[in-house]
């Protein structure tokens, strides 16, 4: 995970120095822009692990503008986004989790924090973002077409579901509670609740049941779920 670039999307010279510091000692590279102009090329040019996006930019475009047009871009809308800002009311973190951000820090935070913060989103990511199929089964998950089959046939999923099935067969056969598996699939900044977990279980259950995989999906008693292709 260390040596990866980061891109630091912010118009406070201070705030970016101490960014770069905080990034660099923990391992990681750091790409800085102090507008959306310079940013995009940035993005378009290295292609970073992760943005730390700040909310408010100089210019005619907003951070929330610019993580809305990447999320928009099929070439760039995997680079996961974390919004800096100083708006701390929770109508703000909603509107930046809407457009697509990943997760959502509010000035000032400390720096443990921020880099605990990265290296979960960057964790969540990676599974989703890996090029290589996941099998198991008679169940397949190509994350470069973003398509899941079973037995050659073409499973519609949403997005939840898509992201959910995604992390439960990168990760099988280990037991997650309703609280890892949020922060793991939503993030720890979604305001949801734990029991939604359950809606989207049964709905995706649900999704796989004509294909004879909804059993993979197992109820842990106690504990939450486990995804396994094992008869209990």
């Amino acid at each position: 995970m260390q040596n990866e670039q980061i891109l630091i999307v912010e118009d406070e010279p201070a705030i970016r120095e101490m960014v770069v510091m905080t990034l660099e000692m923990a391992g990681f590279k750091s790409l800085q822009a102090a507008d959306v102009l310079v940013a995009h090329q940035q993005v378009v040019d290295y292609r970073p692990a992760l943005i730390l996006l700040d909310w408010m930019l100089p210019g005619k475009k907003s951070g929330i503008d610019f993580c809305r047009m990447l999320k928009n871009d099929e070439m760039l809308c995997e680079i996961p986004v974390i919004m800096l800002t100083a708006k701390s009311e929770e109508d703000s973190k909603v509107h930046g989790l809407d457009a697509g951000a990943d997760d959502y820090m509010t000035k000032p935070f400390s720096t443990r924090e921020l880099i605990s913060r990265i290296k979960a989103v960057l964790r969540r990511t990676s599974a989703l973002n890996s090029d290589k199929p996941i099998k198991i089964g008679q169940l397949s998950l190509d994350n470069k077409s973003q398509r899941v089959t079973a037995n050659d046939k073409i499973i519609d999923l949403g997005p939840t579901e898509y992201r959910l099935l995604a992390f439960f067969m990168s990760h099988p056969e280990r037991a997650y509670t309703r609280t890892q598996l949020l922060d793991q699939v939503w993030g720890g900044n979604v305001y949801i609740e734990d029991r939604t977990i359950d809606v989207h279980i049964r709905r995706l259950r649900k999704l796989l049941q004509p294909y004879g995989c909804n059993t993979l999906i197992q109820t842990v008693r106690g504990t939450g779920y486990r995804f396994s292709s094992r008869v209990e």
